[in-house]
């Protein structure tokens, strides 16, 4: 597609030194985006735009840049810690990519096309409610209405739904980090750096950016690793291989998520040779997108999974991957950071 082609050339750019000349040209766009931004930002702080507050605390995992930078592993990582720690969780997500209206609850059985990717693979791996509507306020009172223990809610998303009122704010970034500082759309940025000196935490999915560690230097940060080396077939849930069991193989891995790189890294880590298929995000996968691979192996994370699941493919392979946050030798874990947080307190 022409403009699936075009948006991941303008993305790949927004991390290009120095800044290309096509972005220069998209500059002045970014300062109204600028503008804009601020200004919605004070209408909410003075209450002429008002938020909501729901009667539980709310964390919010979200970023400042555009695409994915591994938010959906934290949320999971987040959910089992707090159910470990006695609370009850639910997840709220606005459902993007999903064609339903409304607020809807996801089930493991929900369609991909009809829910999201993300909120889809929530439900199935998380063991929590999950609800999904643009609209994140009427979505996390729909969840406690049909869920009266959920005790935490937890938003995949949504740093800047500022109608929704939270406790606790995680940003997370991956090894691109900021790209070149730039706003929407000259650069990745939904909202300026300095948004960061009003959150919890800072979460990093890869290699600290020294730009981004300066703005959060008064933070706390955490390191998160994704761990991945079991495959699991598409077909049967059940049946699983290592990395040796795909090698001498014919291999084309795809990766439909924010940054494809890191998938392909991962495989290569595991010792694997193949052929890289990057797509955009959230991208729906028909049969003639896969058809580079003929009678070979498709490698492929969980978010394409979920979509790919329905199509008749030959042999398919998953990578599940897990997150872990690390410690600092120094400090509060992330989670006790959260718990110290989760008191009530609410900003918009």
């Amino acid at each position: 597609m022409v403009h699936s082609g075009a948006a991941r050339r303008l993305s790949r750019m927004w991390y290009e030194r120095p800044i290309p000349l096509a972005l220069r040209i998209l500059l002045p766009f970014s300062w109204i985006f600028s503008l804009l931004v601020s200004l919605r930002c004070v209408l909410y702080r003075k209450g002429v735009l008002r938020s909501h507050r729901l009667p539980v605390p709310v964390i919010v995992v979200g970023n400042l840049t555009a695409g994915g930078s591994g938010k959906t592993p934290l949320v999971l990582w987040l959910v089992e810690r707090l159910r470990e720690a006695g609370w009850q969780p639910g997840i709220v997500s606005r459902g993007y990519g999903g064609t339903r209206q409304g607020v809807h609850p996801v089930g493991a059985d929900s369609p991909a096309a009809g829910v999201g990717d993300e909120p889809l693979l929530l439900a199935r791996r998380s063991g929590v409610p999950v609800f999904v509507g643009s609209d994140r306020v009427a979505a996390g009172q729909a969840l406690l209405a049909a869920h009266a223990g959920c005790g935490v809610i937890v938003s995949d998303d949504g740093l800047q739904h500022y109608r929704l009122q939270r406790s606790v704010e995680l940003v997370v970034f991956d090894g691109r980090g900021a790209g070149n500082g730039r706003l929407l759309p000259a650069g990745p940025l939904r909202e300026p750096l300095r948004r960061l000196a009003r959150v919890t935490a800072v979460v990093w999915n890869g290699s600290p950016e020294p730009p981004v560690l300066r703005a959060a230097r008064r933070l706390p940060q955490f390191d998160m690793r994704l761990d991945g080396r079991r495959f699991v077939s598409l077909a049967d849930g059940r049946r699983a291989c290592d990395a040796g069991s795909l090698r001498g193989k014919r291999l084309y891995a795809v990766a439909g998520i924010g940054d494809p790189a890191r998938f392909f890294s991962q495989l290569e880590a595991l010792g694997l040779q193949f052929e890289a298929h990057p797509f955009p995000d959230h991208h729906r996968y028909g049969l003639a997108d896969l058809a580079f691979a003929g009678d070979g192996v498709l490698l492929m994370t969980e978010k394409d999974a979920v979509k790919c699941a329905a199509l008749a493919l030959g042999e398919a392979w998953v990578l599940p991957v897990e997150a872990s946050i690390e410690k600092p030798p120094d400090g509060r874990g992330l989670l006790e950071t959260i718990l110290e947080n989760l008191n009530g307190r609410a900003f918009a």
